[in-house]
């Protein structure tokens, strides 16, 4: 027996009860502890509390609605069953909501721990000027970066969709809590992610499969090899992004993260949009030998052979493996000289700072800096990556530095986001 006045007040009460708890939700500016130095950039806090309250008024409008629709005649002449369908859906959307809150707050809520938020204030600059390139090739996004457990990096792209169906106003890059503080390492993948929303800005994914499928239908025999290297392009755009950034500081991190049980580093899934991480590696030096010519490079890759020798695997891996490589120098010079339509006309070696990241460059800024450090003026983020990381790579720096150079210079960049850099400086000159 249906009871339509009974059913129609009891939905009444649960609208009232969502509206309560909707309006209990308050601004982050208002419920955020956080010290001024570990504030997120100004427009990425003004686009996440902006697009909060915009979802937040068009869910209590839908609500509001929703009752006004129950109490007239079109409602009352729908039955409880489908009364109850459209709050079901109204619920489903409450909670996207919330969801939505959720993922912000997983970011701000970080920069209230000590230390732990002016370093990831410091590290929203270095993704900042990771995303940037020398000219005007797309509007960059706000964006934030937060810690999380897990051996991996990953993105929450700006413009893509968030639970519910609206789109990301900022990009947010988690970056394990294990590589914080313990080196270049956490630029290696923050750069990674940053990559991933670079590539995606510029079409490069699809620019570059055309490319590719042209290149299949001349590849013969090897076109298997080319139809995989098709498969992985989205990942390896964004190694491509890090490297071209950060210069070896890329790949020592990439060897940190894949550095994995043996069985791993050779699993071949070709499901997966990741290459393997053997030849991901071997991937990374062919790229570096390519933008920085160093014998730095074939260096990496026999000590990568060292660590992970293709010696005890089937013949049949053997092979493939084999035929990979061998295809690298001309994929890769494929890459980096591809010139998309979005970069008009110049190519994506062209537009990323190499000439900067070669490494008697870096070698020689790295020899400065430890020779007078009183003297080191605050540089770029992502070139500071890149000189700490050569000096890793050629073990002329210590673990122990490398570490506290880099969290000075991420308190630095923080506090230059909220003071400038002449306040900064003195701030911390009298702190040391």
């Amino acid at each position: 027996m249906n009871h339509p006045l009974a059913a129609s007040r009891y939905l009444r009460q649960e609208v009232r009860g969502l509206l309560a708890r909707l309006d209990k939700v308050r601004p982050f500016s208002l419920t955020m502890p956080t010290v001024t130095g570990a504030a997120v950039p100004k427009p990425a806090w003004t686009a996440i509390e902006s697009h909060l309250a915009r979802e937040r008024q068009k869910l209590r409008q839908r609500l509001r609605s929703f009752m006004r629709w129950l109490a007239g005649p079109n409602g009352r002449r729908v039955s409880p069953q489908n009364q109850q369908r459209h709050l079901t859906l109204l619920r489903l959307q409450f909670n996207a909501t919330l969801d939505q809150l959720d993922i912000f707050a997983d970011v701000l809520t970080q920069r209230a721990e000590h230390e732990t938020g002016v370093w990831l204030a410091g590290l929203d600059t270095v993704a900042a000027e990771a995303l940037s390139l020398s000219g005007r090739y797309f509007e960059s996004p706000p964006l934030v970066t937060y810690l999380d457990r897990g051996h991996g990096a990953a993105i929450r792209r700006a413009r893509t969709r968030l639970p519910g169906g609206p789109k990301n106003p900022v990009g947010i890059v988690r970056v394990p809590r294990e590589r914080m503080i313990g080196g270049c390492g956490i630029g290696s993948s923050l750069a990674h992610e940053v990559g991933h929303q670079g590539s995606a800005l510029l079409d490069l994914v699809r620019s570059l499969r055309e490319v590719l499928r042209g290149r299949m239908q001349k590849a013969g025999p090897q076109k298997p090899i080319w139809e995989i290297l098709d498969r992985w392009i989205s990942e390896i755009c964004a190694d491509y992004w890090a490297l071209s950034k950060m210069g070896v500081a890329a790949t020592l991190g990439l060897i940190g993260v894949v550095s994995l049980p043996r069985a791993f580093v050779f699993r071949i899934n070709l499901d997966d949009p990741h290459p393997f991480p053997w030849i991901r590696v071997k991937l990374s030096c062919a790229m570096g030998q390519a933008l920085y010519p160093d014998s730095q490079w074939g260096g990496l890759a026999r000590l990568w052979n060292s660590l992970y020798p293709t010696s005890g695997l089937t013949p049949v891996k053997q092979r493939f493996i084999q035929l990979l490589e061998a295809t690298l120098p001309a994929f890769v010079k494929l890459l980096i000289n591809h010139r998309p339509k979005s970069l008009r006309g110049r190519s994506l070696r062209e537009v990323m700072p190499v000439g900067q990241r070669q490494p008697m460059r870096l070698r020689a800024l790295l020899r400065a800096w430890l020779q007078r450090p009183q003297n080191v003026h605050l540089p770029s983020p992502t070139l500071a990556f890149a000189v700490i990381g050569q000096g890793r790579a050629d073990h002329s720096i210590a673990p122990e530095h490398e570490s506290q150079l880099l969290a000075r210079f991420l308190e630095s960049w923080a506090l230059n986001g909220v003071l400038g850099p002449e306040t900064s400086r003195r701030l911390l000159s009298r702190s040391a």
